[in-house]
């Protein structure tokens, strides 16, 4: 067998980064794809963690520890002795780049050890410091619910938290110093995710908000499964907060947990999503991800947005009844002169509003449309609109039927296909898999009408074809 370049090895299983099945199998290979993968398996090991492999890992971490540490836990709990001083093939915590304090606490939780008189909090802080030092940096930190370690103050945390552009935390983080101390030490944030569920938000996140110098990318999510009253006041200053860094932030989604109850989800939007975003202005916003059923707040993001979005993503199904649907549509094709994706519910009554989008937005790259009930929709009608009044550049479609596809003619996609001929060849995605359609796909692809066919399934991406 040829050698491979191990440059050239590592750029293939980059790309297969989020495919830990095949990592995994391709670990046995060769020392070679071994000493590339294992860095690549431990720069976020944390998104792997399962129920059945948390003690895996608790292990390999301790085993990293210090001998003045492992003597510290042996001395309450002998039975480490076999874990402590297990052999390591790697230093696996030099290559980590996303600590989250929240599997940390997951792992400390679930440690329990009859005849040990060893407390979370010391193995807690034993963990915390084997991250954080000298020795570290990190990109990507995720602070748990309630937190309230004050992680500032841990030798070599100003240096391992230099480069972080990541932070999630929520809005009831108990102690101030915390906040005041991450505001001193993270200071080149540009990914902010926070997360609001009651009425005891910590004033001091505004601060920690202030305190980012080049904030780009913010996710706003609100837990509807909360009977608690709302902190409209607290809302305020937040949308005020992140005004400020209206000119540089391109990237907004704002989605929510589950409502336990309809009730309860009324209530919130009512409170949450209108005064929130009623006069919210983001300047710069390129891409807009919203899955809360609010037009009018929507709609005041896309009109303020002053041109500048390119990629729109609407996930709620509720959102879009005839009259709010029509609402958006013409919201977007109005105010998105450079708009090259779009993620929207597909309602036959607005068909005249699809086109006029088709019209405007000469920029159109890629449409991907929620079908909600196909038995409602005029397909031969659809499918010559797209065919007429698509610009140029469009030609990267997904359809999404939430109802089976089964009832849909052959007829209907055969004549798309062969109207589509001279125009660029598709990027096609479906959730079908009738035989007869891909029969009838695998024709047109032949011709070079399509060029390439998916099955559309969760693991694309909205605008990945």
């Amino acid at each position: 067998m040829f050698k491979l370049n191990k440059d050239v090895l590592y750029l293939i299983f980059e790309e297969l980064q989020d495919d830990k099945k095949t990592l995994y199998s391709s670990l046995s290979i060769n020392k070679t794809c071994c000493e590339i993968i294992i860095p690549i398996l431990w720069r976020n090991p944390w998104k792997y963690l399962a129920k059945e492999n948390i003690k895996i890992l608790f292990n390999v971490v301790i085993s990293h520890l210090s001998d003045e540490s492992k003597n510290k836990l042996k001395a309450h709990c002998n039975d480490f002795s076999t874990i402590l001083y297990q052999k390591l093939l790697f230093n696996y915590i030099s290559f980590c780049k996303h600590l989250d304090l929240n599997a940390i606490d997951r792992i400390v939780g679930t440690f329990k050890h009859q005849g040990s008189n060893l407390t979370c909090g010391t193995l807690k802080n034993e963990i915390y410091n084997l991250f954080i030092n000298e020795n570290t940096k990190f990109t990507h930190l995720n602070l748990p619910r309630q937190f309230d370690y004050q992680i500032h103050l841990i030798p070599g945390a100003k240096h391992c938290f230099s480069e972080i552009v990541f932070l999630s935390c929520y809005t009831i983080i108990l102690n101030d110093d915390v906040l005041t101390g991450l505001a001193e030490i993270c200071q080149s944030i540009e990914n902010f995710e926070l997360i609001s569920e009651e009425k005891n938000n910590n004033y001091g996140i505004i601060k920690l908000i202030d305190s980012f110098k080049k904030l780009t990318d913010v996710r706003l999510i609100v837990d509807l499964t909360k009977k608690n009253e709302v902190d409209k006041k607290f809302l305020v200053i937040l949308r005020n907060s992140l005004m400020k860094h209206a000119h540089t932030i391109r990237h907004f989604k704002l989605s929510s947990l589950p409502p336990s109850s309809a009730l309860v989800k009324i209530y919130w939007l009512e409170l949450i999503v209108f005064d929130f975003l009623e006069d919210m202005s983001l300047s710069s916003l390129q891409i807009l991800k919203f899955d809360i059923s609010h037009v009018k707040a929507f709609r005041n993001l896309i009109v303020n947005a002053n041109g500048s979005l390119t990629e729109i993503s609407l996930d709620n199904v509720s959102f879009h009844m005839e009259d709010d649907n029509k609402i958006i549509i013409e919201t977007i094709y109005q105010s998105c002169p450079n708009l090259k994706y779009l993620k929207l519910m597909l309602i036959k009554e607005n068909f005249s509003e699809l086109e006029q989008l088709l019209i405007n937005c000469q920029r159109l790259n890629g449409l991907y449309f929620f079908i909600k009930s196909i038995s409602m929709i005029d397909w031969d009608k659809l499918f010559e609109i797209l065919t007429i009044s698509s610009p140029t550049s469009l030609f990267k479609f997904k359809f999404n039927m939430i109802i089976s596809c089964e009832l849909i003619q052959l007829g209907s996609f055969k004549l798309f296909f062969m109207n589509w001929k001279g125009r660029q060849p598709m990027l096609l995605q479906l959730d079908s898999k009738r035989a007869d359609l891909i029969d009838l796909i695998k024709e047109y692809k032949s011709e070079g009408i399509i060029k390439k066919f998916d099955y559309l399934h969760r693991n694309f991406k909205d605008f990945e074809w």
